[in-house]
């Protein structure tokens, strides 16, 4: 039997790391998306058993300032693109350099130098996803998602759609179809 599963990543994230340092007996806040701030001082030994417990999730600790910078833009463009209640509409180099107190050309070489993409294709990229989820849930027409991601059109989010994936948004949509009828008979 196969099933298919819904889930928002930032959420699960969250639960994973809030579970984590809980298990580790370690004080701590959530600040933000893969941010915490730790309100007391750790040993080496739970530091150790805290960061061996995330790896198993695939979660590491980042040390370095720039690997810290460039995780903040991806999540930040992850929250842009996938949060209901993120306005889209706004350009995406202001919303950067706004949520994360950079000028837009500095996030922009960095992530490029560090990354070897660029911020909008990595916003592309997301985009993607985003409308694969939907297009996999069935819950907006093309149209729809067009406009939900600030598309100027649905031929410009079918263009980037097959750029990126191979197959146009109507021919995932058949696939995943033809694939929903086959578990279903399967089941049946």
């Amino acid at each position: 039997m196969k099933i298919f599963i819904k889930f928002d990543f930032n959420t699960a994230c969250k639960k994973i790391l809030e579970e984590k340092l809980n298990e580790c007996q370690i004080k701590h806040r959530i600040l933000g998306f893969g941010e915490v701030d730790f309100l007391e001082r750790v040993s080496a030994e739970k530091m150790k058993l805290f960061t061996q417990s995330l790896g198993s999730y695939g979660i590491e600790i980042v040390e370095n300032q720039k690997t810290v910078l460039i995780q903040k833009i991806k999540d930040a463009i992850v929250d842009m693109v996938f949060n209901e209640d993120t306005s889209v509409s706004v350009k995406s180099s202001v919303y950067l350099s706004e949520k994360l107190g950079f000028t837009y050309g500095y996030l922009s070489n960095l992530f490029s130098e560090v990354t070897y993409t660029s911020i909008e294709n990595f916003i592309i990229l997301q985009k993607i996803e985003y409308t694969k989820q939907l297009i996999i849930n069935n819950q907006l027409s093309l149209t729809e998602i067009a406009f939900k991601l600030n598309y100027s059109s649905v031929a410009h989010l079918s263009s980037q759609f097959k750029n990126t994936t191979g197959l146009t948004p109507s021919a995932f949509q058949r696939i995943i179809k033809k694939r929903k009828e086959i578990t279903s008979k399967n089941i049946n």
